[in-house]
């Protein structure tokens, strides 16, 4: 039976990715190659909203991609995985550069000022400054392609032993998994683009693949959910506190025993949560689903297009900049996928929809 709440939980999460990046293209915090502040509150007490959410959102996809990733393998050959992947994950964000994204490279590039600040600068140079500033929110998808190269060698030498062990983890053993994802928060994180996290982000894919694509797993988060969710409010709630108005992306704070902690009881929360609550499915769940990837690739195209061309000349006022971007978000990405997920080609350079073959259904 399809496991509904991965749905759930992935498409939610989108959403959340979609209202955290207007309030962050606005952020008062300093954050480089935005908008930034456009109000006149002295303190923008609503940017905490980032605090609450930065630390789980993106590690918690990658924990369901792991789990994801563990389901496809129980029904498909390693080569159809890779194959799949491939052209899921890694033709969207190279070929798809070159079809499409550089549209977002050029408002990204725009929005951080490198083309007034190098107004000489050659058209090859821009070009390929717009390719690179296109990889945007595709560092995700870039990070999953890696990882899931990575795991066929692993499975392929470990042959399920591990596997079957992490069948047994219990409640003192997922609480302990804490201080390896803290550990992991320490190693190979990138100096200058810090959302490439490769030790943070491959430790939660491993963690999804190997211990939450239990069934007996999953039950024990779900009968002790609260053991979960209460750290994770705790520990979110001083992460807020304590950290609000600093960078809460970049180092120090991302490798904070803090940001951690809240990271990782989030997301067992979460998973715990939805397994118990929202294992469902309707008409409704079922649309946002089908979409959420395309919202995830087209959302901030709107979100940074508003800020560039309307909310950093400051021309309307900043209560509807905020809601244009947020329905520029949902709206454009939305649009967007409905059109490009129909035209050959595009379809599978942007989105990395498999092209049909004559005869095939869809």
């Amino acid at each position: 039976m399809r496991k509904h709440y991965l749905d759930n939980i992935r498409w939610i999460t989108v959403v959340i990715v979609v209202i955290y990046h207007v309030i962050y293209m606005y952020n008062a915090e300093g954050i480089v190659g935005v908008v930034g502040k456009i109000t006149d509150l002295e303190v923008q007490y609503y940017d905490v909203f980032q605090y609450a959410v930065f630390p789980w959102f993106m590690a918690l996809l990658f924990m369901v991609s792991g789990i994801s990733s563990r389901l496809y393998l129980e029904k498909h050959t390693h080569r159809e995985f890779i194959k799949s992947r491939t052209t899921k994950l890694l033709v969207p964000s190279t070929v798809g550069l070159i079809a499409f994204q550089f549209l977002q490279g050029y408002v990204n590039a725009s929005l951080g000022g490198a083309f007034e600040s190098n107004p000489d600068v050659p058209a090859v140079a821009k070009l390929f400054i717009c390719l690179l500033s296109g990889i945007g929110v595709l560092w995700y998808i870039q990070l999953l392609w890696l990882f899931s190269m990575a795991l066929v060698p692993i499975i392929n030498m470990e042959k399920d032993r591990l596997w079957n062990a992490c069948k047994k983890v219990n409640l003192p053993v997922l609480i302990a998994l804490v201080m390896p994802f803290f550990g992991s928060a320490q190693i190979l994180n990138t100096p200058i683009i810090c959302v490439y996290r490769f030790g943070l982000y491959f430790f939660a894919f491993l963690l999804g693949y190997f211990v939450f694509s239990h069934d007996e797993v999953v039950e024990v988060l779900k009968r002790w959910f609260l053991i979960f969710a209460i750290p994770a409010v705790v520990c979110g709630t001083a992460f807020c506190i304590r950290y609000f108005g600093e960078g809460y992306a970049d180092k120090p704070v991302n490798r904070t025993v803090l940001f951690a902690a809240f990271s990782y009881f989030a997301c067992l929360a979460i998973i715990g949560g939805m397994a118990k609550y929202c294992d469902m499915s309707n008409s409704f769940t079922e649309w946002m689903s089908k979409r959420s990837f395309g919202l995830y690739v087209f959302h901030y195209l709107g979100i940074s297009s508003v800020g560039l061309f309307l909310g950093r000349p400051g021309i309307l006022p900043p209560a509807v900049i905020y809601l244009l971007s947020l329905v520029a978000g949902f709206v454009g990405g939305y649009v967007l996928y409905e059109i490009i997920s129909r035209i050959p080609y595009y379809r599978w350079a942007v989105l990395g929809i498999k092209e049909e073959k004559k005869g095939d259904m869809e």
